[in-house]
């Protein structure tokens, strides 16, 4: 299908799960209810925040914006995944590629620049708790987000035009069910090294920089919980902690997964390369929720009460 020479090809060919190909339909179940997981667990989270005006704060307003963010994601690769495995339809034109490219990139970029973010708003709360109304007021908040929503757009949105630039000569079958850079910028036999330099850039610029934040962030977190005298309290300090760093946890184990094997595990099997795709579309949107309404007790009151008022 690429044509020998183009500047692009006519369609890219997505994969599943090599060798197990009769068995998709099959598949195409569990990885419906992971999808459906994931949109119902952030949709309640919305819900919940946006009815109960005692969560209208920074620490819950973030976290709406997180369930935005994952709901976004999983809807940018509902729609190649589910088509693969129920349908076998595996072809992605060039245009639709690189859409679904851009959006998986900048949200990314934009749910690690939200943890962030919820970093902040732990260290200030817990560092500062006299100060924390008045640093984090909702105009502050709201810039926040528009903030990180730019800066993934900027930052995404050169990766498909300089695709663009490359020849296309070589197989058009990727390693995944959807598009992400490092895998369709291997398919090109033209010279790769901008491509390489600006993906390290993006990725040092954004994810490296907001994981170090992050990391600093807490090590003044558990400095200044040392110094509470009260045993008690130090654990309550702590606890409020304990969601946001399964979520930095859930989001960036996957990501630097997924980005090792791109770099170095050409000669990893094809399964491994599907797994790790998955495990990095669909493992954080799908558990945030989750870790969220176990370990926040306002949220998981919130719901066990809604539950209890539609079953009477």
């Amino acid at each position: 299908m690429a044509n020998n020479g183009s500047s692009k090809p006519l369609l890219f060919l997505l994969t599943g799960f090599p060798g197990l190909e009769h068995l998709h339909p099959w598949l195409a179940v569990p990885i419906s209810l992971m999808y459906f997981v994931a949109l119902c667990g952030n949709g309640t989270i919305l819900t919940i925040i946006r009815a109960e005006s005692s969560l209208h704060k920074p620490m819950y307003l973030f976290l709406a914006m997180l369930a935005v963010t994952d709901v976004c994601l999983v809807a940018t690769t509902l729609p190649t995944v589910l088509r693969l495995f129920w349908f076998n339809v595996r072809a992605l034109s060039f245009g639709a590629c690189a859409t679904q490219m851009f959006f998986i990139h900048s949200l990314s970029c934009v749910e690690s620049g939200i943890l962030l973010a919820m970093a902040f708003d732990r260290f200030v709360a817990i560092s500062n708790p006299l100060r924390y109304s008045l640093v984090l007021t909702g105009s502050r908040i709201a810039k926040t987000g528009l903030l990180m929503l730019l800066r993934g757009v900027l930052f995404a949105l050169p990766t498909p035009l300089l695709l663009r630039l490359l020849r296309y000569c070589r197989t058009n079958t990727l390693s995944h069910s959807f598009c992400v850079h490092q895998d369709v910028m291997k398919l090109a036999c033209s010279d790769r090294r901008v491509n390489v330099i600006y993906g390290l850039f993006a990725v040092l610029s954004t994810f490296g920089i907001d994981s170090l934040l992050v990391l600093l962030s807490y090590l003044i977190i558990v400095k200044t919980v040392l110094n509470i005298a009260c045993g008690e309290e130090r654990l309550r300090a702590l606890d409020t902690c304990v969601s946001h760093l399964c979520a930095v946890l859930i989001f960036y184990i996957p990501l630097i997964g997924l980005s090792i094997i791109h770099r170095f595990g050409e000669r990893a099997s094809p399964l491994v390369h599907i797994l790790m795709g998955f495990t990095y579309v669909l493992i954080p949107p799908m558990l945030n929720p989750i870790v969220y309404s176990i370990k926040t007790t306002l949220i998981r009151q919130r719901i066990l009460k809604r539950l209890q008022s539609s079953a009477l």
